[in-house]
């Protein structure tokens, strides 16, 4: 009989297709992998104990990266891009857990990916710590693999 470990989340991998270089893969935190049904309620007549919720279209939360800031960026200057200039270039993207060997275990793949936000920390002259810059991304939709 074999025994199921729960994966971790501390290994793995982020992959931008047409942005960037590997150095500009390598995030500390991915957040905001939800995804959720929204309802829409309706009211039938003569039915006053409840209302029927009805399913309309699927709701996903925009995606979180952070890393330590880096000076020289592809992946950077794609989103001053479209932050500075106003000129999006929404790009698939994908997040892979690993196990311990390195192995995919399970993926995540963004459809037409962009920059919404870009957050640097705080500098604070009393703390010793690193800049950690903040990426949110909006998409379309993502499905696991």
């Amino acid at each position: 009989m074999r025994t199921y470990y729960p994966p971790v989340g501390f290994h793995f991998r982020v992959s931008f297709f047409g942005v960037g270089n590997d150095t500009d893969m390598q995030f500390q935190e991915v957040g905001g992998l939800t995804a959720e049904v929204t309802t829409e309620e309706l009211a039938v007549g003569g039915e006053n104990k409840f209302t029927y919720r009805l399913p309309t279209r699927a709701k996903y939360s925009n995606l979180i990266l952070k890393r330590g800031m880096l000076n020289d960026s592809g992946l950077i200057d794609w989103m001053r891009n479209a932050i500075e200039n106003f000129e999006f270039k929404p790009v698939d993207m994908s997040v892979d857990l690993l196990d311990e060997n390195h192995e995919v275990l399970s993926t995540w793949n963004f459809v037409q990916a962009y920059p919404v936000k870009w957050v640097i920390s705080d500098f604070k002259a009393l703390e010793n710590s690193f800049v950690v810059e903040t990426i949110e991304l909006s998409y379309q939709y993502f499905k696991r693999k």
